[in-house]
């Protein structure tokens, strides 16, 4: 018997029982290693009316209060790093350092809002006019959902509930149903850190959960990081009801080299960022734009040999630097774009679909493949793989580079490798893409700058981070006052005005 993910409601696991379950695996094995129940309509209800009851102590609990449980969480995050990367290599199957260094962003976002005190300051004009002072102030909106995606099962969460309740908000958290277990480590380490019961809730379960929480009348904000999609989807239901989403979709990420980068420097650096998490990230290069037949050739040089020494295996080994797919539906699903891409005309030049671990080759693994000579509307280059698969396209120059990454439908993050300041300037100032690394391949933010893509690679008219999230997070009421000496009488029926 597989052992039961349950949900976390009030500050303690709830485990109960449900028609509709799902099997969580080992992805480098292949194994079932546990299930998870879905929450029905009545749990889903009732989990709502605990965040709804939390909203209103914890709302009022003096910020500086809410910064001591944050910097507690902070240090506790820090002791569990490694027991919480293993949980993340377990169960979605990254490498360790990876699943590490997805802990340490999750820390830093801790740590920018244990300054919440600051971020929460409002503002005041006094004398505005005679006698008429204004105040603006943050206050937040109640309960909050967040919908985490697979491939980041602790830092995403961390980056949706922590500016949440920093800004005095309750929240409820629907984890990908594929590696739940991680969500309810976090909220087991948020109680041991002081947070009171019903602030930060868990419901497990799949899109009814998540259509549940939409439309119940008392969730206030959606957030979530899914495909294009479902991202899309989630966004259009929740202000469709009046509530304030911000989700954010897939991504094709394109990285352009001039013939005057690094070549050596530029191969190293998008071997990992193309084949790094198996290819399962949002910010994956997945598309490298070669400006030059003779710079492809240089570059393609010195990356072949480095892609045929990627050591493949599962990620709780040493020296491993790419682990399994997720799941066995979606080996598939990326077996099938790249046998579409051959049968389209790419030139598949290093062909991983064969690959099979000699002790586990039933375990979700997928050898890095390597695309030459794609073309513009070549499946392999319009859709998100969201695998281990680098496609190489040719142009001529930096302006037909900037067009062909311009008309792509997403625009999530992109980078150039060069060493003029002119094409970099150029480029960053003119590509329709929400993250631009110069010579820095996966261009995720600092904790205090925003996060997000365009076009089809987001959502809504805010990102994640820093002031991003607590505007997201809070709503603003001004109040304006005055207080003669005595009282007035009778009655105004004009504008006022600041005379």
């Amino acid at each position: 018997m597989t052992d039961l993910v349950p949900h976390f409601i009030q500050g303690k696991a709830v485990s109960q029982l449900s028609e509709i379950s799902y099997p969580i695996y080992n992805p480098a094995e292949g194994e079932q290693i546990a299930h998870v129940m879905v929450a029905d309509s009545e749990l889903v209800n009732h989990t709502v009316a605990v965040a709804k009851q939390a909203f209103s102590s914890w709302s009022a609990t003096p910020p500086i209060k809410r910064a001591k449980v944050l910097f507690n969480f902070r240090q506790l995050l820090e002791t569990h790093q490694k027991s919480l990367a293993a949980i993340i290599t377990r169960e979605h199957g990254k490498t360790t350092d990876d699943a590490l260094g997805e802990v340490m962003r999750a820390i830093e976002v801790v740590e920018l809002h244990c300054g919440l005190v600051k971020q929460l300051q409002g503002s005041v004009t006094i004398e505005a006019a005679s006698h008429i002072d204004c105040m603006t102030q943050r206050q937040p909106l109640g309960v909050c959902v967040g919908v985490s995606p697979f491939n980041f099962p602790v830092m995403v969460p961390v980056w949706m509930m922590i500016p949440a309740i920093a800004c005095g908000n309750s929240f409820i958290l629907k984890p990908s149903e594929q590696d739940p277990s991680a969500a309810i480590r976090l909220l087991e380490l948020l109680t041991e850190a002081g947070l009171p019961p019903g602030v930060v809730n868990v419901l497990q379960g799949d899109k009814s959960v998540v259509d549940a929480l939409i439309n119940h009348p008392d969730t206030m904000t959606l957030t979530a990081v899914a495909s294009t999609p479902v991202a899309k989807s989630i966004y259009k239901e929740a202000t469709a009801l009046g509530k304030r989403a911000h989700t954010f979709g897939g991504a094709k990420n394109h990285c352009v080299v001039m013939p005057d980068a690094d070549l050596d420097g530029a191969a190293s650096a998008i071997l990992g960022a193309a084949f790094g998490s198996a290819g399962e990230r949002c910010m994956a290069i997945s598309v490298a734009v070669i400006v030059g037949q003779a710079t492809k050739e240089a570059f393609l040089s010195r990356l072949i040999p480095m892609v045929k020494k990627i050591r493949v295996d599962a990620g709780h080994l040493p020296n491993v630097d790419m682990g399994p797919l997720i799941s066995a539906k979606h080996r598939e699903r990326v077996l099938g774009m790249i046998t579409e891409g051959v049968t389209e005309g790419a030139n598949l030049i290093i062909d991983g679909r064969d690959f099979k671990h000699p002790t586990h080759p039933q375990g979700f693994y997928i050898g890095p493949c390597l695309f030459d000579d794609v073309t513009e509307n070549m499946s392999i280059h319009q859709q998100e793989i969201f695998g281990p698969v680098l496609c190489v396209m040719t142009v001529e120059s930096l302006d037909e580079a900037l067009a062909l990454v311009n008309r792509h439908p997403y625009g999530n993050g992109t980078a150039i490798f060069t060493r003029d300041g002119f094409s970099a300037r150029e480029y960053t100032e003119k590509v329709q893409v929400g993250m631009v690394g110069i010579n820095i391949p996966i261009p995720v933010p600092i904790a205090y700058h925003p996060f997000g893509g365009w076009k089809l690679s987001s959502f809504g008219d805010t990102n994640m981070h820093g002031e991003e999230s607590i505007n997201f997070y809070t709503r603003r009421k001004t109040v304006t006052s005055k207080w003669p000496e005595t009282q007035v009488k009778g009655s105004v029926f004009s504008m006022p005005t600041h005379e």
